[in-house]
């Protein structure tokens, strides 16, 4: 059996919605990239994330079909899981810390595979957007309210494995916050929360609160 335990990453305030990521704590169960993918891929996650070393917090983070060198809302989610100062991914050390019930990372925009960042009229148009046929990667986004830094946004990761749509994306919102060079409150999906902050040196950060939907077991099988 494969244990995992199934988050929600960037929650509303009532507890609702958010990005599920499913997280194996123990990585050497699956040492194998190739099964570690096959594993992702069945649990059908947007993200899966697993951890080779709890206590330096190194991670390697999968969506059902590519490995990622970085991902926000897994990174969000597995430094909370975990309780550590930092994360090691592939892409760079991630710093993290939790403020009340917010769980925040750092991290810098290169580390974001390109996406494009389309912006609208008002949250109204997004709203109505229909999902675009897979190829581009397009974070939707309008002004809910400018002067307070509330923005309205979807995202479509443009792949063709099953994930039309990411209910919240840390690294999207990085890059948003990055290019609009202001602290954000998004409101993505059908009503997730992410809140973004530039830092100096380049750096963004990224919050959200997390909750711990409960572990869960994946029976072997082949390939596992």
């Amino acid at each position: 059996m494969t244990d995992y335990d199934v988050l929600r990453v960037f929650c509303a305030a009532n507890g609702g919605y958010g990005n599920e990521l499913g997280v194996v704590r123990d990585g050497s169960v699956l040492p194998d990239r190739e099964d570690r993918q096959a594993l992702a891929a069945k649990l059908g996650f947007s993200e899966t994330v697993f951890v080779d070393d709890p206590e330096r917090g190194a991670v390697d983070i999968y969506t059902p079909t590519l490995r990622l060198p970085f991902a926000g809302h897994p990174c969000v989610g597995t430094a909370w899981l975990l309780d550590v100062p930092e994360l090691v991914t592939p892409a760079g050390v991630v710093g993290a810390r939790l403020d009340g019930e917010f769980s925040w990372i750092e991290a810098l925009p290169e580390w974001v595979p390109p996406r494009t960042l389309r912006q609208y009229a008002d949250a109204a148009e997004v709203d109505a957007l229909p999902v675009p046929p897979p190829g581009e990667w397009i974070y939707a986004w309008a002004w809910e309210d400018e002067s307070a830094g509330r923005v309205r946004a979807r995202a479509f990761p443009g792949r063709d494995d099953g994930i039309d749509e990411d209910e919240a994306t840390g690294a999207a919102a990085l890059l948003l916050t990055d290019r609009l060079g202001r602290a954000l409150n998004i409101t993505q999906g059908r009503g997730s929360q992410i809140l973004t902050a530039p830092q100096p040196y380049g750096w963004v950060e990224i919050g959200g609160r997390v909750f711990l939907e409960g572990p869960e077991k994946q029976p072997r099988s082949a390939g596992y």
